[in-house]
């Protein structure tokens, strides 16, 4: 197709309908000079026009259709007809094939190259075009060109090199070129997509017939199956070689790390095995170094938590706990805490297991249970190593706490975290480890219970209205208020995955010990704790600040209900 064409120069047209002004216009074109960018991106990035305004503005001046793509169903199919190296390169997408004729969405019309080089790619096609925003564009890039295709062309090729062997020996395999690659693909493969499509998790299952390659995002386990079950063995083998496992045993689990570097990502993997009943499971944990430690302001954690927590952990001793199940971001919120405390001032000792983030200055130290190398071991130790702050990755065992607590009761500052429900049980969990309640009472300053919740997709929110049942349990936790919120949640759409949820948040709770509390741990008693924890002004409970995000828009009633059902809303 021919290339449409403004009338006009774009800053002389935007001027022209009085989009933006002359002097914007002229303030673009000066900062256009120095960065030799596009002046439609340097007029978004100085904020005189969004994206959308310029893009709605160009379909209309080129006679072309603007499009939504998140919310359009698009053809995994029909999108590979342009292979993704080409697709991402020329920052085109096929949305739609009719036979004789594709619709190709692009960020940028009026690139010329790129559509001679569409229309080759694509003869004998005639190429139509949309506007797209390329925000959208590369969300659809990773959600649509996903590697499963690849992953299980990979498998049914292992296979093959499997069945051509007589003796199915796995060390010949690998003893072998061809089959190390295969082997090697096929695990780039997986890493590729996981890291595509944001996976915190990725679990290898065989099953009697058949293998399961899980990955969670956003919490949640999604799942390709594979038919190529005897293939396991071999993944198995080439991971536990990268992680520096034994590779001859296969009885007991075993726990490994290894570094990869996926499309531009530095990942850190944190890889276990644990023997099945048709071979050997393996879940890794996918760290992603690249996008460095996260602050307290990207957690999710409102203000004025924040605020009482950075007061908290300047206090020059006591001991702070956050707590949550696993996988609920305890260690982003530690490490937040480290990286704000991290001072040429201060010595700061961690005791971890394993060590997720390095970090300058601060000595940390790797537990290893084959040498006796344990928490308690290295917390001892640390002690005597004239430390301000101490982190211990996690409260284990009556030892560990209770040399923690005296630390903390010796002018340190101690950090740490314990696998409990919400802040409230975690004070009467230590004294339920065996830490006698005048200590607890004394050492514990502040307690941060959290969960991670997933974030309605913001393609696809729309209005919700809850199900009977559902508002039976809001009103239970909040009161007649509840009926008087507008919900919302996600659709379902090409972002999303049509999930109707997209990145996760966290919900916190922020509990500081007052004097009445302190009194009643060191009496040891549970009930009177509870109920002065309850009658905190500061103190709100988990479920209560999940809804908070519920009616601001930001989760749905859906996630505010499953995490009611971890956390214990009778009191």
């Amino acid at each position: 197709m021919a290339a449409p064409k403004l009338k006009m120069r774009l800053g002389d047209l935007l001027v022209h309908e009085h989009i933006i002004t002359n002097e914007q216009l002229q303030q673009a074109l000066n900062s256009q000079k120095s960065s030799g960018r596009k002046l439609g991106d340097t007029l978004i990035e100085q904020g005189f026009l969004s994206e959308r305004q310029l893009l709605e503005f160009l379909a209309q001046q080129l006679n072309l259709p603007f499009l939504d793509i998140s919310h359009q169903k698009i053809s995994p199919s029909v999108a590979a007809l342009l292979p993704e190296v080409h697709a991402r390169r020329l920052r085109a997408l096929i949305i739609k094939d009719t036979g004789d004729s594709v619709l190709i969405g692009m960020n940028d019309p009026a690139d010329l190259d790129a559509l001679d080089q569409l229309e080759r790619l694509l003869a004998p096609k005639k190429v139509n075009l949309a506007i797209v925003m390329e925000s959208q564009l590369f969300e659809a890039f990773d959600g649509l060109y996903r590697r499963t295709a690849d992953i299980e062309s990979f498998a049914s090729q292992l296979e093959e090199e499997y069945d051509q062997s007589s003796d199915f020996d796995l060390s010949a395999t690998f003893a072998d070129e061809t089959g190390d690659a295969t082997v090697g693909k096929l695990l780039q493969s997986i890493f590729e997509d996981a890291v595509q499509m944001r996976a915190s998790d990725i679990h290898i299952e065989p099953d009697e017939h058949q293998l399961r390659i899980r990955q969670r995002i956003d919490g949640v386990l999604q799942e390709n199956i594979l038919n190529e079950n005897r293939i396991a063995t071999a993944m198995v083998l080439r991971l536990k070689l990268m992680a520096g496992l034994d590779i001859s045993e296969k009885r007991l689990p075993q726990d490994g790390r290894f570094n990869l570097k996926i499309k531009g990502h530095s990942i850190d993997v944190r890889m276990s095995t644990m023997p099945v009943q048709y071979g050997e499971s393996v879940v890794m944990r996918l760290l992603d170094q690249t996008e460095g430690i996260l602050r307290f302001e990207e957690t999710g954690m409102p203000a004025d938590l924040i605020a009482r927590l950075r007061h908290q952990i300047t206090r020059p001793h006591g001991m702070i706990l956050v707590t949550g199940p696993t996988g609920s971001g305890k260690t982003t919120t530690l490490y937040a805490a480290l990286t704000e405390l991290n001072q040429s001032s201060a010595k700061i000792i961690t005791a971890e297991d394993p060590v997720e983030y390095r970090l300058p200055r601060v000595n940390q130290v790797q537990i290893n249970s084959k040498i006796n190398l344990s928490f308690s071991t290295i917390l001892r130790t640390a002690l005597r190593q004239d430390p301000d702050i101490i982190m211990v990755g996690e409260m284990r065992d009556k030892e560990t706490v209770e040399i923690g607590l005296r630390g903390a009761l010796t002018g340190h500052l101690v950090l740490s975290t314990l696998h409990t429900n919400d802040a409230v049980t975690s004070a009467l969990r230590l004294m339920d480890m065996g830490a006698a309640g005048f200590l607890v009472g004394s050492a514990l300053r502040t307690i941060v219970a959290q969960r991670l919740v997933r974030r309605i997709c913001e393609h696809c929110v729309e209005a919700y209205k809850p199900e009977e049942q559902e508002l039976f349990w809001l009103t239970h936790l909040v009161g007649e208020r509840a009926a008087n919120i507008e919900y919302k949640h996600g659709a379902g759409c090409q972002s999303c995955q049509y999930t109707g949820y997209r990145g996760r948040i966290g919900v916190f709770e922020l509990l500081e010990l007052n004097v009445a509390m302190m009194q009643a741990l060191k009496r040891e008693d549970a009930e009177e704790f509870t109920k002065q924890a309850a009658l905190n002004k500061g103190f709100r409970p988990l479920a209560q600040s999940a809804f908070d995000y519920a009616e601001q828009g930001i989760i749905s009633v859906e996630e505010v209900l499953r995490l009611v059902e971890t956390v214990d809303v009778s009191g």
